[in-house]
């Protein structure tokens, strides 16, 4: 019987030492809703201060509609959505459309985008200009996002919160760059920023059409990534501002992953109903981009290699614009660019076990 209280009263203890461990707090910029933000929604010891939308893969009008409705399918009304930038701080369409014409055709082009130059597998999203009424095929939000500006919502968290917000970018930088021009000590006040953006060397690391299909962007143009290239300006801005941690993931990981239809079963059958019909109705064949940030910020040990360089971002109109600059620390130029971790390569298999497990944690108690 001794044993037994002793026992228990060892579990109590793990029990309120663990109930006493601040959940880590983070803000999600970003340009829509999908499985990078159902990962940080369940998990247990992540306190999702808000969701911040910016213009990227679609408008941001039509990006803080899915956020809310997607908070709405997850039960997590309580998280707060705030819009954020519609345009770049200079880039726009009809510059990218002058762009093409002098220096070659992109491959992806986010809310501007109007067809594939080449035949591919994934659908072409449907056209809309920056303030078309949106109708999503999910069902339109009843919520309603606050009545705020996402530069100021990231500011006033972080000088709520100093030291203690990461904020996790999935999305163009714009947000942050403008929150860093209104407030220069926004950067210094975050805890730490992850950014999904940028691209070193990708090479194709799966055998199939989709990974194919992706992989080809990279054979000619190796350093450009479109969240930097719809916004070059914006990433320069935020790659040189004061942060006390930057963790950059380029594309290079991406192309050994993939959200695969066997995935979206696993982590369907893992969720809620609910969420699982929600991700059973995404489309696949996608690398996993977004996941790959939220995994390594939840668990670093995904990681299998990495490395310290600079970084900044090409925001010169020329055929380079919006490429990823880099060097190691001797060879840098010294106009303020920051140290940042830059993940090479991750352990896929663990990073969909990560995704399948959090998923559990919608189910019911």
């Amino acid at each position: 019987m001794r044993l037994l209280a002793t026992l228990l009263a060892l579990l109590l203890t793990i029990g309120l030492a663990h109930a006493d461990t601040p959940r880590r707090k983070v803000i999600i910029d970003d340009e829509g809703f999908a499985l990078m933000h159902l990962m940080l929604l369940e998990a247990p010891d992540v306190d999702v201060l808000g969701i911040t939308t910016v213009t990227g893969n679609a408008w941001a009008n039509r990006a803080t509609a899915m956020a809310l409705r997607g908070l709405e399918i997850a039960r997590r009304t309580d998280v707060p959505v705030v819009q954020g930038a519609t345009y770049p701080l200079l880039n726009s369409e009809g510059l990218t459309d002058r762009w093409e014409a002098l220096y070659g055709k992109l491959t992806w082009k986010g809310a501007w985008m109007k067809q594939w130059v080449e035949p591919t597998q994934q659908s072409t999203p449907p056209y809309f200009g920056p303030n078309d009424p949106v109708d999503l095929p999910e069902g339109n939000p009843t919520t309603k996002a606050r009545d705020e500006i996402a530069a100021n919502f990231l500011i006033r968290m972080v000088r709520q919160y100093p030291g203690e917000v990461t904020i996790i970018a999935a999305g163009p930088l714009t947000n942050l760059a403008l929150a860093q021009r209104l407030d220069p000590a926004f950067a210094s006040l975050a805890k730490e920023l992850v950014y999904m953006g940028g691209s070193l060397n990708p090479r194709q690391a799966l055998d199939n059409r989709a990974a194919a299909d992706f992989a080809r962007e990279f054979v000619n143009t190796p350093r450009r990534e479109f969240n930097i290239r719809f916004d070059p300006e914006a990433a320069s801005i935020v790659a040189r501002s004061p942060w006390k941690a930057i963790t950059v993931v380029p594309v290079d990981p991406s192309t050994g992953t993939q959200r695969s239809k066997a995935l979206l079963d696993r982590m369907a059958k893992s969720a809620s109903p609910d969420l699982a019909s929600f991700i059973a109705a995404l489309e696949p064949g996608f690398p996993l981009w977004d996941e790959i940030a939220a995994g390594v910020w939840l668990d670093p040990t995904l990681v299998t290699d990495q490395q310290t360089l600079y970084v900044d971002y090409n925001s010169q109109f020329g055929p380079g614009y919006g490429d990823m600059l880099s060097w190691f620390a001797p060879y840098r130029p010294g106009l303020g660019e920051q140290p940042a971790t830059v993940i090479r390569t991750i352990d896929a298999t663990r990073l969909e076990t990560l995704m399948v497990r959090l998923m559990a944690n919608s189910r019911p108690k």
